[in-house]
């Protein structure tokens, strides 16, 4: 199997690693996009449990929920990994296996960078380049971290 370059993006914001960690999971419904759903239903939130094991998941306005993926590391202030199981037709797939971490470095003056990685991208297989090329665009990954960097930034 070809090894598929992880997609990577870093941002700053000027929060504490703890204060940044909170908004990144707790207030994840209220920062990410939710116009693009993979649900039925059109969602009103997206959510992901506070543990290790916890869903990865958005609720529709239906009450229906679609799973994205799981929480495999829960490391309050420092790491978050999640197991993205959204296939390359934007559908759950609970035996897809790609891995989105986040770490949230502490930097001067209550600031943190949040460092992001997306890997395992080989598992997507002969789709593994396309699926690259679209959350590595200004699209994807990078509008996503931007979108959160500004939310931090503005949140109370």
């Amino acid at each position: 199997m070809t090894r598929v370059e992880p997609v990577r993006k870093t941002v700053i914001v000027n929060r504490s690693a703890a204060d940044a960690f909170r908004i990144f999971t707790e207030k994840f419904g209220s920062w990410w996009p939710l116009s693009d759903h993979i649900g039925r239903a059109d969602a009103t939130t997206a959510v992901i449990e506070p543990r290790e094991g916890g869903r990865w998941f958005e609720r529709g306005v239906d009450g229906s929920e679609c799973n994205w993926g799981t929480v495999l590391v829960w490391n309050p202030p420092n790491q978050l990994v999640l197991r993205w199981q959204i296939s390359a037709d934007w559908q759950y797939d609970p035996n897809l296996l790609t891995e989105v971490e986040l770490r949230f470095v502490p930097e001067r003056e209550s600031r943190t960078r949040i460092e992001f990685e997306h890997r395992k991208l080989e598992a997507f297989g002969e789709r593994a380049a396309q699926v690259r090329e679209g959350i590595s665009s200004e699209i994807g990954w990078p509008m996503l971290m931007e979108t959160f960097a500004k939310a931090a930034n503005e949140s109370e």
